[in-house]
């Protein structure tokens, strides 16, 4: 048995002198001098790898009992981990397949038992499973009242604005961005609503409620205003099911796993409630035409069927960023195909345009539009003695591994800015060379180096003409959305100092091979506003 797979709790003496790697969210006390070959580099080549058969198994998904709510079938990788365990599973199915014997350690239940199945791997009694089921299962009703009181709580707020908002209009939904501006100025389509006018934008669902009212006027409104008090009591009870007997062994565990991490937070309950505002929408303003930040998550393909069964035109705008480990605007994954596709994706640029063709999208259904959110730099942005400039991620567990390695570096001098998420903030203590600013990479003046794990950030970087160095974790994916063929420096967690002292100045990523101008008149004609 070439791999020998145990949890924390049953390593024993011998285990200890073995090559070994632990699964994500295990916590090992094993000697690093042990650690299995270039681990983060490995588990992050074969989670790329699993792209194409995340997509077919997620189409299986999307065709359960509410899958249509649930992240893991649109293969979103910035929000479900199923990929990341996929990818768990096919290195040890190769390492098994070798002679070296190596350790393999990990807690969760579900993958253990996937782990086990596997030839060539022996394992013992499996972690228990019933604990972690009931703790989702009453963390997924704690959730949804939540929710449910939060929708309550929108329903009075927004019950009357729905009023103003006629017929027929050309309508934006966007995501409520701390960025947006109540004079129309939107995070991700820029000034396009105030150029053009005859634009009504509709803020979704989930987001701020304080917010969401503040940029509310006579052409800004929540989509909470079209939901139903009566919706909101089955909504407590919605759960993503599956049959578990039509689906292959090698990723029943792993199913069953997704299937319980997504009922034990709010998201199905968010998508639900988003598909039933706005269809509710649709049905009474009949929009002319609809446009929104494209993801194909699962709310926008619910949006883009009932549009279509109503004859209303569907306008998706690719907005920041694809990459090749950001799966979800595949549309592979699409259980109806391109019928759940907006008519048309207007493309930021070249290279996230290249990217959907090769992924599949037909040439007729894009077009370039031009990026509002990320224009030229044309500045100096670097001074070799300036502070290294740091942009968190999204997900905490990689924010905190970022920091670490932030802490570690500043204790031998390097001076660090720190930028929060704005949309998911962390906390992050500030010290003598490290301290958080408010200011974004664009305002900045005499920076030395960028550093993040995941998000635009290191695009940015890039285009900016500063080493950007990018995080790559020792067990987990800091998915990568950098276009095909653009490579920042990457660094540990145990080596970013040694990584900083090395970095030189580098030439500027030419911004016309990424992004376009915006065509003002290419939007024109597609809104047909003359």
């Amino acid at each position: 048995m070439p791999v020998i797979l145990r949890s924390s709790k049953q390593i024993g003496s011998i285990d200890k002198k073995m090559t070994w790697y632990g699964v994500t969210g295990t916590v090992c006390t094993l000697e690093n001098k042990y650690l299995f070959s270039d681990i983060g580099r490995q588990i992050e080549t074969y989670f790329t790898n699993i792209r194409e058969e995340w997509w077919d198994f997620g189409k299986t998904l999307s065709r359960t009992k509410h899958g249509n709510f649930a992240h893991t079938p649109t293969a979103a990788s910035y929000n479900v981990d199923f990929g990341l365990m996929l990818a768990w599973c096919k290195l040890t199915q190769d390492v098994a397949s070798k002679e070296e014997l190596v350790l393999v350690v990990c807690d969760d239940p579900w993958v253990y038992r996937q782990l086990g199945q596997i030839s060539g791997v022996n394992s013992l009694r499996p972690p228990a499973l019933w604990t972690k089921r009931v703790i989702y299962f009453f963390r997924g009703y704690f959730s949804r009242i939540k929710l449910v009181l939060k929708f309550l709580t929108a329903l009075i707020i927004f019950r009357t604005s729905k009023s103003a908002f006629g017929h027929g209009k050309i309508s934006i939904i966007a995501y409520t961005h701390p960025d947006s501006k109540r004079d129309g100025f939107d995070a991700y389509f820029g000034s396009l609503i105030k150029e053009l006018g005859e634009i009504n934008r509709f803020l979704h669902t989930d987001g701020s409620l304080k917010l969401a009212k503040y940029l509310s006027n006579d052409s800004t409104t929540s989509l909470h205003a079209w939901g139903s008090v009566w919706y909101l009591i089955p909504l407590l009870f919605r759960r993503w099911k599956i049959n578990k007997e039509n689906i292959k062994e090698e990723y029943r565990w792993l199913a069953e796993r997704s299937v319980c991490l997504e009922n034990g937070g709010g998201a199905i309950a968010s998508n639900a409630w988003q598909s039933h505002c706005q269809e509710r929408w649709v049905r009474a303003t009949k929009p002319k035409i609809i446009l929104w930040p494209w993801e194909n998550h699962p709310w926008e393909r619910e949006l883009v069927r009932v549009a279509k069964r109503l004859s209303v035109k569907t306008l998706g705008y690719q907005h920041a960023v694809i990459g090749p480990q950001q799966f979800n605007p595949g549309p592979r994954s699409n259980p109806d195909g391109f019928n759940s596709i907006p008519e048309k994706i207007i493309c930021s640029g070249p290279a996230y345009y290249s990217q959907l063709l090769d992924w599949g999208m037909p040439a007729d259904m894009l077009v370039i539009g031009g990026s509002f959110r990320y224009p030229p730099f044309n500045q100096n942005y670097y001074d070799s003695g300036g502070p290294v400039f740091v942009a968190t991620s999204s997900d905490t567990q990689i924010t905190q591994e970022l920091m670490a390695a932030v802490e570690k570096a500043a204790s031998k001098g390097y001076q660090f800015l720190i930028k929060i998420h704005p949309l998911y903030p962390k906390k992050i203590m500030q010290s003598k060379n490290i301290t958080i600013t408010q200011i974004g990479l664009r305002d900045q003046k005499g920076v030395s180096a960028l550093l993040y794990a995941t998000g635009a950030s290191g695009l940015e970087g890039l285009l900016a003409g500063l080493p950007t160095l990018r995080l790559r974790p020792a067990d987990k994916v800091a998915i990568n959305v950098l276009p095909e063929g653009v490579e920042p420096i990457i660094f540990s967690k145990e080596n970013l100092a040694q990584t900083l002292s090395e970095v030189e100045k580098q030439d500027a990523l030419d911004w016309k091979t990424i992004y376009s101008h915006v065509d003002i008149e290419m939007w024109r004609k597609l809104l047909a506003i003359s």
